[in-house]
């Protein structure tokens, strides 16, 4: 008797923005595993065309409101480099610490109410605060650190508008940052003590054999870099990326996903990736937290990426702190440049990856050709391929309980759909095929 059974999830909860699940079964065997992104394309790169430089960053921010500074680092990284803009240390400390601003904010935001409801089985944020009020204020209030830091130096706290071309167009007075510092050592202490909490969840036992994906540098934990590191091959410049990693289209999906182009591999971007290669970076107290909470290293278990996040927050904290306590305001906020034709690209790290640009400038300093690589369209045909091996001990469960699983699988990932271009409501159809239709 040959039965085919197709399982739908219609719309993904608890995730930033829209798409389905499409599993289809023949005979208990996984046919396919299709992550449908159907939302529109949003032809972000090709309005891009046309445009002055210098409205890069502020556009390509509205591409998320949960990590707009990812998208301006990278864009403002990538012309600076066609234009051969070397950014002094004093500008340079001030982008990571915004940078820490928006770890600290985006990753506070996922393990409380996105994905910390899983492990207690809750259907959301607001019934997990029901049950562990404390720990949900907590994070609400660490949410909000990362807020005031973006509010400081980008101006607001939702699609900054202080980064430039160069710089920014006004540095903070030291009052500014000295301001944050109470409430940054209150939250290093909050940050440590959410970790030890989530150290205790019980995580499902998924090791994967992933190619673990980020940028790498010799000394510091890796927000911006030119080397890319990878688990399963050598490294590699970023001016390489599109000769390593490309972008295709499948016929499901309104997103491109990515693999790798000579071994046509997936691969995994994100702070699993970055906290394997880089660890030995962190600062003393989140190096040291991470030999202690239950995770085995090197990790490669997706439902543990909540606790990389944490500790992750706890070192984005550290790092905060110290540009905030040397801080001494630079005589300029941004350096002077001529336009001229030129191509740039460069990569920073993402809350959820690795993100790429490249920009084709020409000589009135008009964007000629633009290309945006998001770490969750990178992260999609691993999504994919995890489910794939997720799926065959659950499917001796209801229906209900199958797409509940799914979902908590891929929020694992923190997937920012909206970024990728933009998802799970459950319909199961069973066919039996010996049977006259």
């Amino acid at each position: 008797m040959s039965e085919s059974r197709t399982i739908r999830v219609g719309a993904l909860t608890r995730v930033e923005g829209e798409g389905a699940l499409h599993v289809s079964l023949n005979n208990n065997v996984i046919d396919r595993v299709e992550l449908n992104i159907y939302e529109p394309p949003r032809f972000f790169e090709a309005f891009l065309r046309g445009r002055p430089l210098e409205d890069v960053p502020d556009l390509t921010a509205r591409i998320c409101g949960i990590c707009p500074v990812a998208y301006q680092m990278s864009s403002a990284c990538a012309i600076e480099a066609a234009l051969e803009i070397e950014i002094p240390n004093e500008i340079h400390q001030l982008r990571k610490l915004l940078y820490c601003g928006e770890w600290i904010e985006s990753h506070c935001l996922h393990m409380h109410l996105l994905q910390a409801p899983d492990f207690f089985g809750y259907s959301s944020g607001l019934e997990l605060g029901k049950h562990f009020p404390d720990e949900v204020k907590r994070g609400l209030r660490l949410k909000k650190i990362g807020n005031q830091i973006l509010e400081v130096l980008g101006g607001r706290s939702v699609h900054p508008v202080n980064v430039c071309i160069g710089g920014f167009y006004r540095t903070p007075v030291p009052d500014e940052l000295q301001n944050l510092i109470p409430e940054l050592e209150w939250g290093l202490q909050a940050a440590i003590e959410t970790t030890h909490w989530i150290s205790g969840f019980d995580f499902p036992d998924f090791v994967r054999d992933y190619d673990l994906i980020s940028i790498s540098n010799s000394s510091d934990y890796p927000w911006f870099g030119v080397t890319m590191a990878s688990s399963k091959g050598e490294s590699f410049d970023v001016k390489e990326y599109e000769q390593v990693i490309c972008e295709y289209q499948v016929p499901h999906s309104t997103a491109l996903q990515a693999q790798k182009i000579e071994s046509r591999t997936s691969c995994l971007f994100g702070p699993l990736a970055r906290i394997n290669h880089s660890r030995d970076n962190f600062h003393p107290n989140a190096r040291k937290l991470a030999d202690r909470v239950n995770i085995q290293w090197p990790c490669n278990n997706p439902f543990q990426s909540i606790l990389a996040r944490g500790l992750e927050v706890v070192h984005a904290f550290e790092e905060a702190l110290e540009i905030c306590r040397n801080y001494q305001r630079p005589s300029e906020s941004r350096i002077p440049y001529q336009p001229r034709a030129g191509v740039g690209m460069a990569a920073t790290e993402a809350p959820r990856g690795t993100l790429y640009h490249r920009y084709e400038i020409d000589d009135a300093g008009l964007i000629q050709h633009a290309t945006i690589i998001p770490p969750t369209s990178q992260n999609q045909k691993q999504i994919e391929n995890d489910l794939r091996d997720y799926l065959p001990p659950l499917l001796s469960m209801e229906d209900k309980q199958v797409a509940l699983e799914c979902e908590r699988l891929i929020r694992s990932y923190d997937p920012c759909i909206s970024c990728a271009t933009h998802f799970l409501k459950l319909s199961i159809e069973r066919v039996d095929k010996t049977k006259p239709q």
